[in-house]
């Protein structure tokens, strides 16, 4: 609500756990296709919109860009009983790309969005080019998933006016907060509705958190044949350690790593250029 997203948005009606669902994306169309479609796969908390900047990056380099709103967040629907499991998600995606006739996709995703991207590449290698994942955790700490779930379970109290619930806004996984106050507040903007009780909220359904299903993501690595890239966030960010690379690598030998200096864990607003400089190396290769 009282925004608009930067790029056309579109619904995609699907059928899924006995239920239809809506889900929006956005498509970015290029002026010059090169032929090839990269999709874009946002973390928990996000929209499709926090996207923008890397979006238009690769729309302006010939690529069609698909970036979904995950089912529970933002603008697509969020069912009252659902199960929020990677899987379930990365299935939505595949059924969405296979709605646009995209045989195809490079897969870039961040936090949850990057651990969906590496279930979808293991699930449906055929469809996949190539793999990006940011700063994911490949086994999540069972004290954070207590934590995550009993959030889950808790009403939103919301905040009276938006103009609060951005002043009181943070980016959460990050050791440090280094995105810009301007990010910040259009991440805020993006992340938050007003609901029938006239209260400003944010816009993930807390049942993402309640049924969050813990997977460890190494094994899924013995099925990455294709061109893989680990985007690390600088020296603040824990998740990609070399003993977690070692692994990786013992999998997916092909795997290469890049780490974008100041940064932590939101590597994509924390320093914008430098992630685009890595993702325009990796792609062409």
């Amino acid at each position: 609500q009282g925004f608009e997203y930067p790029a056309p948005l579109a619904h995609f009606e699907f059928a899924a756990q006995g239920q239809t669902l809506r889900m929006a994306y956005l498509d970015y169309q290029p002026e010059q296709p090169n032929g090839h479609s990269v999709v874009l796969m946002h973390g928990k908390n996000f929209c499709a919109a926090t996207w923008h900047e890397t979006a238009q990056f690769l729309q302006q380099a010939g690529f069609r860009v698909i970036v979904p709103d995950q089912i529970g967040f933002c603008k697509s629907a969020k069912p009252q009983h659902y199960d929020y499991s990677f899987s379930a998600l990365a299935n939505n995606t595949h059924a969405l790309l296979a709605s646009l006739k995209i045989d195809k996709a490079t897969l870039i995703g961040h936090s949850m969005g990057g651990m969906v991207s590496l279930v979808h590449a293991a699930t449906h290698p055929g469809r996949v080019g190539a793999l990006v994942v940011i700063d994911s955790v490949m086994l999540m700490p069972m004290e954070r998933v207590t934590r995550m779930r009993a959030f889950g379970e808790k009403p939103s109290k919301g905040y009276e006016t938006r103009e609060e619930l951005i002043a009181r806004y943070r980016l959460e996984g990050g050791e440090k907060q280094i995105a810009a106050p301007e990010v910040l507040e259009r991440m805020a903007t993006f992340s938050s509705r007003r609901n029938a009780d006239g209260r400003w909220h944010h816009k993930a359904d807390r049942g993402v958190y309640a049924n969050f299903q813990r997977i460890d993501g190494m094994p899924l690595w013995d099925k990455i044949k294709i061109p893989a890239l680990v985007v690390r966030g600088g020296e603040h960010s824990p998740r990609f350690t070399p003993e977690v690379m070692t692994g990786i690598h013992a999998r997916a030998p092909q795997t290469q790593v890049a780490e974008v200096r100041a940064s932590d864990h939101h590597v994509t607003l924390d320093n914008p250029l430098e992630f685009i400089d890595v993702m325009q190396r990796f792609l062409r290769t």
